[in-house]
Protein backbone atom coordinates (compact mmCIF):
# COMPACT_ATOMS: atom_id res chain seq x y z
CA UNK A 1 0.00 0.00 0.00
CA UNK A 2 1.62 3.46 -0.89
CA UNK A 3 2.30 5.88 1.61
CA UNK A 4 -0.80 7.87 1.67
CA UNK A 5 -3.46 5.27 1.41
CA UNK A 6 -1.83 4.00 4.36
CA UNK A 7 -2.02 7.00 6.07
CA UNK A 8 -5.66 7.31 5.50
CA UNK A 9 -6.93 4.19 6.28
CA UNK A 10 -4.88 3.54 9.45
CA UNK A 11 -7.40 4.81 11.61
CA UNK A 12 -10.92 3.33 10.53
CA UNK A 13 -8.14 0.37 10.83
CA UNK A 14 -7.91 1.13 14.13
CA UNK A 15 -11.45 1.79 14.46
CA UNK A 16 -12.73 -1.68 12.86
CA UNK A 17 -10.38 -3.28 15.23
CA UNK A 18 -11.65 -1.67 18.71
CA UNK A 19 -15.35 -2.56 17.01
CA UNK A 20 -14.02 -6.31 17.43
CA UNK A 21 -12.86 -5.88 21.60
CA UNK A 22 -15.37 -6.72 24.14
CA UNK A 23 -17.43 -3.87 25.75
CA UNK A 24 -15.56 -3.31 29.04
CA UNK A 25 -12.39 -3.77 27.99
CA UNK A 26 -11.76 -0.06 28.12
CA UNK A 27 -7.93 0.33 28.62
CA UNK A 28 -7.50 -2.27 26.05
CA UNK A 29 -9.82 0.13 23.81
CA UNK A 30 -7.40 3.48 24.93
CA UNK A 31 -4.27 1.28 24.02
CA UNK A 32 -5.61 0.58 20.62
CA UNK A 33 -6.41 3.86 19.53
CA UNK A 34 -3.14 5.72 21.10
CA UNK A 35 -1.35 2.81 18.82
CA UNK A 36 -3.17 3.88 15.42
CA UNK A 37 -3.35 7.31 16.37
CA UNK A 38 0.36 7.11 16.71
CA UNK A 39 1.05 5.34 14.02
CA UNK A 40 -1.03 8.40 11.84
CA UNK A 41 1.04 10.26 13.69
CA UNK A 42 4.64 9.28 12.22
CA UNK A 43 3.00 8.43 8.79
CA UNK A 44 2.13 11.84 8.35
CA UNK A 45 5.59 12.85 9.75
CA UNK A 46 7.52 10.65 6.65
CA UNK A 47 4.40 12.44 4.24
CA UNK A 48 5.85 16.01 5.06
CA UNK A 49 9.66 14.52 4.97
CA UNK A 50 8.94 13.21 1.60
CA UNK A 51 7.37 16.46 0.43
CA UNK A 52 9.44 18.89 -1.99
CA UNK A 53 8.43 22.23 -1.19
CA UNK A 54 9.56 23.48 -4.54
CA UNK A 55 8.27 20.61 -6.45
CA UNK A 56 4.84 19.88 -8.09
CA UNK A 57 2.14 21.09 -7.07
CA UNK A 58 0.62 17.55 -6.27
CA UNK A 59 2.95 15.12 -4.68
CA UNK A 60 2.62 11.91 -3.35
CA UNK A 61 -0.08 11.09 -5.82
CA UNK A 62 -1.72 7.95 -5.76
CA UNK A 63 -4.85 7.43 -8.48
CA UNK A 64 -6.78 4.61 -9.82
CA UNK A 65 -10.96 4.54 -11.14
CA UNK A 66 -13.41 4.14 -9.21
CA UNK A 67 -16.56 4.46 -11.54
CA UNK A 68 -14.88 5.58 -14.80
CA UNK A 69 -18.76 5.53 -16.90
CA UNK A 70 -19.28 8.49 -13.75
CA UNK A 71 -16.08 10.54 -13.56
CA UNK A 72 -15.41 9.18 -10.21
CA UNK A 73 -11.47 8.60 -8.83
CA UNK A 74 -9.62 7.41 -6.01
CA UNK A 75 -6.87 10.41 -5.91
CA UNK A 76 -5.36 11.49 -3.20
CA UNK A 77 -2.22 14.03 -3.01
CA UNK A 78 -0.66 16.21 -0.75
CA UNK A 79 0.44 19.97 -1.20
CA UNK A 80 2.52 23.08 -0.03
CA UNK A 81 -1.33 23.59 2.29
CA UNK A 82 -2.52 20.23 2.97
CA UNK A 83 0.88 18.48 3.98
CA UNK A 84 1.10 20.93 6.98
CA UNK A 85 -2.40 20.29 7.85
CA UNK A 86 -2.54 16.42 7.79
CA UNK A 87 0.50 16.69 10.50
CA UNK A 88 -1.27 18.98 12.61
CA UNK A 89 -4.83 16.73 12.21
CA UNK A 90 -2.97 13.50 13.26
CA UNK A 91 -0.93 15.40 15.67
CA UNK A 92 -4.63 17.25 17.30
CA UNK A 93 -6.17 13.87 16.87
CA UNK A 94 -3.65 12.09 18.94
CA UNK A 95 -3.71 15.11 21.24
CA UNK A 96 -7.49 14.59 22.22
CA UNK A 97 -7.03 11.06 22.67
CA UNK A 98 -4.52 11.49 25.25
CA UNK A 99 -7.04 14.18 26.64
CA UNK A 100 -9.78 11.92 26.27
CA UNK A 101 -8.80 10.63 29.98
CA UNK A 102 -12.66 11.58 31.74
CA UNK A 103 -14.17 9.65 29.52
CA UNK A 104 -15.39 6.45 31.35
CA UNK A 105 -18.74 5.08 29.23
CA UNK A 106 -19.19 3.53 26.24
CA UNK A 107 -14.99 3.84 26.01
CA UNK A 108 -14.67 1.65 22.72
CA UNK A 109 -17.84 3.59 21.05
CA UNK A 110 -15.88 6.96 21.92
CA UNK A 111 -12.47 5.80 20.53
CA UNK A 112 -13.96 4.03 17.54
CA UNK A 113 -16.00 7.50 16.44
CA UNK A 114 -12.71 9.40 16.91
CA UNK A 115 -10.35 7.23 14.74
CA UNK A 116 -13.17 7.31 12.25
CA UNK A 117 -13.64 11.03 12.52
CA UNK A 118 -9.50 11.61 12.06
CA UNK A 119 -9.87 9.02 8.42
CA UNK A 120 -13.05 11.49 7.25
CA UNK A 121 -10.36 14.68 7.99
CA UNK A 122 -7.62 13.21 6.52
CA UNK A 123 -9.77 12.19 3.21
CA UNK A 124 -10.81 16.15 3.21
CA UNK A 125 -7.30 17.04 2.95
CA UNK A 126 -6.01 14.29 0.75
CA UNK A 127 -8.25 14.61 -1.83
CA UNK A 128 -7.85 15.83 -5.29
CA UNK A 129 -10.94 14.17 -6.69
CA UNK A 130 -14.20 16.34 -6.00
CA UNK A 131 -16.41 13.03 -5.06
CA UNK A 132 -13.55 11.62 -3.33
CA UNK A 133 -13.59 15.14 -1.36
CA UNK A 134 -17.34 15.15 -0.72
CA UNK A 135 -17.58 11.43 0.65
CA UNK A 136 -15.07 12.02 3.27
CA UNK A 137 -16.55 15.99 4.04
CA UNK A 138 -19.61 14.46 4.36
CA UNK A 139 -18.23 11.31 6.74
CA UNK A 140 -17.50 13.70 9.17
CA UNK A 141 -20.50 14.34 10.27
CA UNK A 142 -21.46 10.91 11.03
CA UNK A 143 -18.93 10.29 14.07
CA UNK A 144 -19.27 14.15 15.55
CA UNK A 145 -22.83 13.80 15.81
CA UNK A 146 -22.63 10.98 17.89
CA UNK A 147 -19.49 11.98 19.34
CA UNK A 148 -21.27 15.20 20.85
CA UNK A 149 -25.05 13.51 21.18
CA UNK A 150 -23.55 10.53 23.61
CA UNK A 151 -20.68 12.12 25.71
CA UNK A 152 -21.27 15.70 25.73
CA UNK A 153 -22.99 18.13 28.22
CA UNK A 154 -26.82 18.58 29.52
CA UNK A 155 -28.11 20.03 26.30
CA UNK A 156 -25.93 17.68 23.74
CA UNK A 157 -29.13 16.54 21.97
CA UNK A 158 -29.97 20.40 20.94
CA UNK A 159 -26.07 20.70 20.23
CA UNK A 160 -25.66 17.64 17.83
CA UNK A 161 -28.68 18.69 16.12
CA UNK A 162 -27.88 22.41 15.65
CA UNK A 163 -24.51 21.16 14.41
CA UNK A 164 -26.31 18.39 12.35
CA UNK A 165 -28.64 20.76 10.64
CA UNK A 166 -26.26 23.63 9.91
CA UNK A 167 -23.50 21.14 8.10
CA UNK A 168 -26.16 19.16 6.21
CA UNK A 169 -27.75 22.72 4.71
CA UNK A 170 -24.21 23.72 3.84
CA UNK A 171 -22.85 20.51 2.37
CA UNK A 172 -26.25 20.69 0.20
CA UNK A 173 -25.67 23.85 -1.56
CA UNK A 174 -21.82 22.44 -2.14
CA UNK A 175 -23.31 19.24 -3.77
CA UNK A 176 -25.68 21.29 -6.13
CA UNK A 177 -22.84 23.32 -6.80
CA UNK A 178 -20.47 20.81 -7.38
CA UNK A 179 -22.97 18.74 -9.78
CA UNK A 180 -23.09 22.01 -11.50
CA UNK A 181 -19.77 22.60 -12.00
CA UNK A 182 -19.37 18.58 -13.38
CA UNK A 183 -22.37 19.69 -15.72
CA UNK A 184 -21.59 22.74 -17.20
CA UNK A 185 -17.43 22.36 -17.81
CA UNK A 186 -17.60 19.16 -19.85
CA UNK A 187 -14.73 17.42 -18.82
CA UNK A 188 -16.79 13.90 -18.04
CA UNK A 189 -14.67 13.76 -14.22
CA UNK A 190 -14.75 15.31 -11.00
CA UNK A 191 -11.08 15.52 -10.87
CA UNK A 192 -9.85 18.90 -9.52
CA UNK A 193 -7.31 19.77 -12.09
CA UNK A 194 -9.86 18.55 -14.98
CA UNK A 195 -12.67 21.21 -13.24
CA UNK A 196 -10.31 24.05 -12.47
CA UNK A 197 -9.35 23.90 -16.45
CA UNK A 198 -12.84 23.53 -17.81
CA UNK A 199 -14.36 25.82 -15.12
CA UNK A 200 -12.45 28.91 -17.15
CA UNK A 201 -14.55 28.65 -20.00
CA UNK A 202 -17.71 29.11 -18.03
CA UNK A 203 -19.28 32.44 -17.94
CA UNK A 204 -18.47 34.84 -14.93
CA UNK A 205 -22.13 34.56 -13.60
CA UNK A 206 -21.94 30.97 -13.76
CA UNK A 207 -18.92 30.63 -11.54
CA UNK A 208 -19.98 33.51 -8.99
CA UNK A 209 -22.77 30.97 -8.23
CA UNK A 210 -20.91 27.73 -8.29
CA UNK A 211 -18.46 29.46 -5.53
CA UNK A 212 -21.57 31.24 -3.91
CA UNK A 213 -22.81 27.60 -2.86
CA UNK A 214 -19.62 26.04 -2.18
CA UNK A 215 -18.86 28.81 0.19
CA UNK A 216 -22.32 28.25 1.77
CA UNK A 217 -20.60 25.04 2.26
CA UNK A 218 -17.27 25.74 3.42
CA UNK A 219 -18.02 29.05 5.69
CA UNK A 220 -20.08 27.07 8.14
CA UNK A 221 -17.48 25.17 9.00
CA UNK A 222 -14.62 27.75 8.86
CA UNK A 223 -17.26 29.46 10.81
CA UNK A 224 -17.81 32.99 9.05
CA UNK A 225 -20.57 34.93 9.61
CA UNK A 226 -23.56 34.84 9.65
CA UNK A 227 -23.36 31.21 9.50
CA UNK A 228 -21.86 30.32 12.99
CA UNK A 229 -24.71 30.10 14.69
CA UNK A 230 -24.22 26.53 15.51
CA UNK A 231 -20.68 27.25 16.98
CA UNK A 232 -21.32 28.53 20.91
CA UNK A 233 -23.47 25.17 22.09
CA UNK A 234 -22.12 22.75 20.35
CA UNK A 235 -18.15 23.73 21.39
CA UNK A 236 -19.37 24.38 24.96
CA UNK A 237 -21.78 21.22 25.22
CA UNK A 238 -19.24 19.38 23.41
CA UNK A 239 -16.82 16.74 25.32
CA UNK A 240 -13.25 18.98 25.72
CA UNK A 241 -11.13 16.39 23.68
CA UNK A 242 -13.95 16.66 20.88
CA UNK A 243 -13.99 20.76 21.25
CA UNK A 244 -10.29 21.00 20.63
CA UNK A 245 -10.66 18.84 17.42
CA UNK A 246 -13.70 21.00 16.22
CA UNK A 247 -11.61 24.23 16.56
CA UNK A 248 -8.34 22.83 15.68
CA UNK A 249 -9.00 20.47 12.66
CA UNK A 250 -12.72 20.65 11.44
CA UNK A 251 -12.60 24.58 11.36
CA UNK A 252 -9.19 24.13 9.03
CA UNK A 253 -11.46 21.92 6.63
CA UNK A 254 -13.70 24.75 5.84
CA UNK A 255 -10.73 26.93 4.96
CA UNK A 256 -8.73 24.62 2.79
CA UNK A 257 -12.20 24.08 1.00
CA UNK A 258 -12.57 27.79 0.73
CA UNK A 259 -9.14 27.89 -1.15
CA UNK A 260 -9.51 24.92 -3.53
CA UNK A 261 -12.57 26.22 -4.52
CA UNK A 262 -11.42 30.06 -4.92
CA UNK A 263 -8.25 28.23 -7.09
CA UNK A 264 -10.83 26.41 -9.12
CA UNK A 265 -12.69 29.59 -10.02
CA UNK A 266 -10.07 32.61 -9.95
CA UNK A 267 -12.25 34.72 -11.77
CA UNK A 268 -15.57 34.27 -9.52
CA UNK A 269 -13.15 34.64 -6.02
CA UNK A 270 -11.48 38.08 -7.67
CA UNK A 271 -14.77 39.46 -8.35
CA UNK A 272 -16.22 38.74 -5.26
CA UNK A 273 -13.07 39.06 -3.00
CA UNK A 274 -14.19 42.40 -1.39
CA UNK A 275 -17.22 40.70 0.43
CA UNK A 276 -15.01 37.68 1.22
CA UNK A 277 -12.74 40.15 3.02
CA UNK A 278 -15.68 42.26 4.51
CA UNK A 279 -16.60 39.44 5.80
CA UNK A 280 -13.63 38.45 7.29
CA UNK A 281 -13.63 41.30 9.11
CA UNK A 282 -17.05 41.10 10.39
CA UNK A 283 -16.44 38.09 11.82
CA UNK A 284 -13.44 39.18 13.41
CA UNK A 285 -15.42 42.12 14.96
CA UNK A 286 -18.39 40.12 15.59
CA UNK A 287 -17.05 37.31 17.16
CA UNK A 288 -14.59 39.34 19.53
CA UNK A 289 -18.02 41.13 20.92
CA UNK A 290 -19.29 37.54 21.35
CA UNK A 291 -15.95 36.39 23.32
CA UNK A 292 -15.93 39.69 25.67
CA UNK A 293 -19.86 38.85 26.23
CA UNK A 294 -19.17 35.53 27.07
CA UNK A 295 -19.19 34.22 31.19
CA UNK A 296 -18.39 30.53 30.24
CA UNK A 297 -14.63 29.42 29.65
CA UNK A 298 -15.46 27.63 26.21
CA UNK A 299 -17.78 29.16 24.98
CA UNK A 300 -15.17 32.51 25.10
CA UNK A 301 -12.77 30.27 23.69
CA UNK A 302 -15.72 29.45 21.00
CA UNK A 303 -16.15 32.67 20.11
CA UNK A 304 -12.52 34.08 20.12
CA UNK A 305 -11.92 31.25 17.90
CA UNK A 306 -13.98 32.21 15.54
CA UNK A 307 -12.76 35.54 15.49
CA UNK A 308 -9.44 35.02 14.92
CA UNK A 309 -10.67 33.03 11.73
CA UNK A 310 -11.87 35.57 10.00
CA UNK A 311 -8.23 36.53 9.42
CA UNK A 312 -8.60 33.27 7.06
CA UNK A 313 -10.94 35.29 4.93
CA UNK A 314 -9.25 38.85 4.72
CA UNK A 315 -6.07 36.84 3.98
CA UNK A 316 -7.91 34.88 1.22
CA UNK A 317 -9.61 37.85 -0.07
CA UNK A 318 -6.88 39.78 -0.36
CA UNK A 319 -5.61 37.40 -3.13
CA UNK A 320 -1.91 38.58 -2.80
CA UNK A 321 1.48 36.55 -1.69
CA UNK A 322 1.48 38.80 2.21
CA UNK A 323 -2.32 38.26 2.62
CA UNK A 324 -2.38 34.80 1.36
CA UNK A 325 0.79 33.57 3.52
CA UNK A 326 -0.84 34.87 6.43
CA UNK A 327 -4.23 33.75 6.04
CA UNK A 328 -1.99 29.69 5.20
CA UNK A 329 -0.28 30.60 8.51
CA UNK A 330 -2.89 31.37 10.40
CA UNK A 331 -4.49 27.73 9.91
CA UNK A 332 -1.91 26.50 11.87
CA UNK A 333 -1.60 29.27 14.57
CA UNK A 334 -5.41 29.02 15.25
CA UNK A 335 -4.92 25.05 15.24
CA UNK A 336 -1.87 25.48 18.08
CA UNK A 337 -3.52 28.37 20.16
CA UNK A 338 -7.22 27.01 19.95
CA UNK A 339 -6.03 23.47 20.51
CA UNK A 340 -4.41 23.82 23.79
CA UNK A 341 -6.89 26.48 25.37
CA UNK A 342 -9.63 23.61 24.95
CA UNK A 343 -7.61 20.75 26.22
CA UNK A 344 -6.97 23.35 29.31
CA UNK A 345 -10.14 24.06 29.72
CA UNK A 346 -11.08 20.63 29.88
CA UNK A 347 -8.50 19.98 32.17
CA UNK A 348 -10.49 22.72 34.57
CA UNK A 349 -13.63 21.48 34.11
CA UNK A 350 -12.45 17.71 34.78
CA UNK A 351 -10.90 18.88 38.01
CA UNK A 352 -14.00 21.37 39.34
CA UNK A 353 -16.97 20.80 37.11
CA UNK A 354 -17.18 24.20 36.17
CA UNK A 355 -16.62 26.85 33.20
CA UNK A 356 -18.54 29.57 34.67
CA UNK A 357 -15.39 32.25 35.09
CA UNK A 358 -17.57 33.90 38.16
CA UNK A 359 -17.14 30.45 39.93
CA UNK A 360 -13.02 30.25 39.08
CA UNK A 361 -9.87 32.18 40.27
CA UNK A 362 -6.60 31.46 42.42
CA UNK A 363 -5.38 28.62 39.59
CA UNK A 364 -2.22 29.74 39.87
CA UNK A 365 -1.81 29.32 43.16
CA UNK A 366 -3.32 25.65 43.08
CA UNK A 367 -2.55 24.69 39.39
CA UNK A 368 0.72 26.42 38.31
CA UNK A 369 2.19 24.35 35.70
CA UNK A 370 -2.04 24.25 34.01
CA UNK A 371 -1.95 28.24 35.01
CA UNK A 372 1.05 28.81 33.45
CA UNK A 373 0.61 26.98 30.01
CA UNK A 374 -2.89 28.25 29.63
CA UNK A 375 -1.97 31.77 29.97
CA UNK A 376 0.95 31.53 27.19
CA UNK A 377 -2.02 30.57 24.89
CA UNK A 378 -4.11 33.46 26.18
CA UNK A 379 -1.42 35.55 25.47
CA UNK A 380 -0.83 33.75 21.96
CA UNK A 381 -4.45 34.19 21.34
CA UNK A 382 -4.23 38.16 21.77
CA UNK A 383 -1.79 38.14 18.61
CA UNK A 384 1.30 39.27 20.96
CA UNK A 385 5.04 39.66 18.80
CA UNK A 386 6.96 36.34 19.39
CA UNK A 387 3.91 33.96 19.31
CA UNK A 388 2.94 32.74 15.18
CA UNK A 389 -0.36 34.24 15.46
CA UNK A 390 1.26 37.66 15.23
CA UNK A 391 2.83 36.52 12.41
CA UNK A 392 0.44 35.21 10.80
CA UNK A 393 -1.90 38.26 11.33
CA UNK A 394 0.50 40.60 10.41
CA UNK A 395 1.04 38.98 7.06
CA UNK A 396 -2.78 39.24 6.61
CA UNK A 397 -3.75 42.45 7.34
CA UNK A 398 -0.40 43.38 5.26
CA UNK A 399 -2.01 41.73 2.53
CA UNK A 400 -5.63 43.14 3.10
CA UNK A 401 -4.29 46.82 3.57
CA UNK A 402 -1.62 46.41 0.11
CA UNK A 403 -5.67 44.84 -1.66
CA UNK A 404 -7.98 47.69 -0.20
CA UNK A 405 -6.76 50.25 1.57
CA UNK A 406 -7.18 51.20 5.44
CA UNK A 407 -10.71 49.62 6.03
CA UNK A 408 -9.12 46.59 6.49
CA UNK A 409 -7.73 48.03 9.69
CA UNK A 410 -11.10 48.23 10.92
CA UNK A 411 -10.16 44.42 11.79
CA UNK A 412 -8.04 46.10 14.50
CA UNK A 413 -10.88 46.59 16.48
CA UNK A 414 -11.51 42.95 16.63
CA UNK A 415 -7.95 42.53 17.71
CA UNK A 416 -8.10 44.27 20.43
CA UNK A 417 -11.75 43.78 22.02
CA UNK A 418 -10.29 39.95 21.84
CA UNK A 419 -7.14 41.18 23.75
CA UNK A 420 -9.72 42.64 26.17
CA UNK A 421 -11.26 39.00 26.25
CA UNK A 422 -8.60 37.36 26.83
CA UNK A 423 -7.16 39.60 29.59
CA UNK A 424 -10.61 39.53 31.54
CA UNK A 425 -10.23 35.46 31.36
CA UNK A 426 -6.39 35.54 32.98
CA UNK A 427 -7.73 38.08 35.56
CA UNK A 428 -10.89 35.93 36.54
CA UNK A 429 -9.38 32.23 35.85
CA UNK A 430 -5.85 32.31 37.46
CA UNK A 431 -5.70 35.57 39.94
CA UNK A 432 -7.16 36.85 42.89
CA UNK A 433 -8.00 33.93 45.95
CA UNK A 434 -8.29 30.47 45.43
CA UNK A 435 -11.77 29.19 45.20
CA UNK A 436 -11.04 25.72 44.28
CA UNK A 437 -8.38 24.49 47.04
CA UNK A 438 -7.10 21.02 46.45
CA UNK A 439 -7.81 21.23 42.66
CA UNK A 440 -4.42 19.56 41.43
CA UNK A 441 -2.54 20.57 38.78
CA UNK A 442 -1.68 18.60 35.36
CA UNK A 443 -0.71 15.33 35.14
CA UNK A 444 2.07 13.28 33.59
CA UNK A 445 -0.83 12.70 30.55
CA UNK A 446 -1.97 16.20 30.23
CA UNK A 447 1.15 17.58 30.52
CA UNK A 448 2.55 15.69 27.32
CA UNK A 449 -0.29 16.64 25.36
CA UNK A 450 -0.26 20.36 26.25
CA UNK A 451 2.84 21.47 26.18
CA UNK A 452 4.32 20.69 22.80
CA UNK A 453 1.38 22.69 21.38
CA UNK A 454 2.43 25.73 23.61
CA UNK A 455 6.42 25.15 22.56
CA UNK A 456 5.21 25.36 18.89
CA UNK A 457 3.22 28.40 19.50
CA UNK A 458 6.25 29.66 20.83
CA UNK A 459 8.89 28.54 18.24
CA UNK A 460 7.01 29.08 15.14
CA UNK A 461 6.51 32.59 16.72
CA UNK A 462 10.42 32.93 16.71
CA UNK A 463 11.16 31.16 13.72
CA UNK A 464 8.34 31.22 11.62
CA UNK A 465 10.32 30.27 8.35
CA UNK A 466 10.12 27.06 9.14
CA UNK A 467 6.47 27.26 8.58
CA UNK A 468 6.66 29.94 6.01
CA UNK A 469 9.40 28.17 3.79
CA UNK A 470 7.27 24.84 3.21
CA UNK A 471 3.91 27.15 2.42
CA UNK A 472 6.50 29.64 0.11
CA UNK A 473 6.17 28.02 -3.36
CA UNK A 474 2.42 27.08 -3.02
CA UNK A 475 1.56 30.53 -2.11
CA UNK A 476 3.66 31.99 -5.05
CA UNK A 477 1.34 29.50 -6.92
CA UNK A 478 -1.52 30.49 -5.69
CA UNK A 479 -1.18 34.75 -5.81
CA UNK A 480 -0.46 33.90 -9.72
CA UNK A 481 -4.14 32.81 -10.38
CA UNK A 482 -5.89 35.54 -9.27
CA UNK A 483 -5.85 39.08 -11.21
CA UNK A 484 -5.39 41.51 -8.21
CA UNK A 485 -6.64 45.09 -8.20
CA UNK A 486 -5.07 47.78 -6.57
CA UNK A 487 -7.18 49.95 -4.15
Amino acid sequence: MHLLSLLLWTPIIGALLLALLPARAAHLARSVALAHAGLAFGLSLLALWRFEPSGPASQLVEQAPWTPETGLAYAIAIGGLSAPLIVLTAGMMLVALLASGSIQTNVRSYHAWMLALETGVFGVFLARDWSLFYLFWELTLIPLFFLINLWGGPKRGRASLTFLLYTMGGSVFMLVALLTLFASAHQGTFGMDALAQGAQALPLPVQQAVLAGLFLGFGVKLPAFPLHGWLPITYVEAPAPVSLVLSAVLSKMGAYGLILAATTLPAAAASMAPGLSALGVISIVYGALLAWRQTDLKAMIACSSASHMGFVLVGLGSMNEAGLTGASLQMVAHSLVAGTLFLLAGAIDGRVHTQSLGRLGGLITTSPRLSVLMIVALLASMGLPGFVGFVAELHTLTGGFQRFGLWVGLASVGVLIGAAAALRTVSQVFMGPAKHEGMGDLGLTELVAAAPLVALTVGLGLFPNLALSLMAPTVLRLAALFPVATP
